[in-house]
């Protein structure tokens, strides 16, 4: 069967202190493992807050995996993750295109500390771009008023 190559981000709960979280990345490692694949390199994250509740959790401890593969072990992976009670989330992305690949190799270098390539964002991403006006360049009505009364006072004193 054809190596692919994979990223796995999981979730757990925050409730698990560090020796209960390795042990889970150490789990999910060993299904890898033991289904043929390959793990490049693992980047725990820590923990960090949601920008919503999951689970009446306000936070959760992530960690990525990068590994190669055949499609069973993704499989099986997510089979796992699906009936593991400490797992907020997960998600499991195939990189395929050589630019994904390319990107997923820079990834890896730059979890194990090796040199990588750094992306910024492009000056044509960065310009600030108004928003199209839906009124023309006239003044309000309520401006209007305010100087013709501003005109009668005038006249009037």
């Amino acid at each position: 069967m054809a190596t692919r190559r994979y990223e796995t981000m999981f979730i757990l709960k925050p409730t698990l202190n560090d020796e209960e979280a390795k042990a889970k990345v150490d789990f999910f490692s060993e299904i890898i493992k033991k289904g043929g694949g390959e793990i490049q390199a693992i980047e725990a994250m820590g923990t960090r807050n949601f920008a919503y509740p999951i689970e009446k959790f306000e936070r959760g401890n992530y960690t990525v995996i990068y590994f190669t593969a055949d499609g069973a072990v993704n499989k099986e992976l997510q089979r796992v993750y699906g009936i593991t009670e400490d797992i907020l989330r997960f998600i499991v992305i195939k990189y395929e295109t050589k630019a994904e690949i390319a990107a997923w190799e820079n990834m890896i270098a730059r979890v194990k500390g090796q040199p990588h390539k750094e992306y910024k964002l492009s000056e044509s991403a960065r310009e600030f771009r108004p928003r199209s006006r839906r009124f023309d360049d006239k003044k309000s009505g309520a401006e209007e008023v305010s100087e013709s009364a501003a005109e009668s006072e005038a006249v009037n004193a």
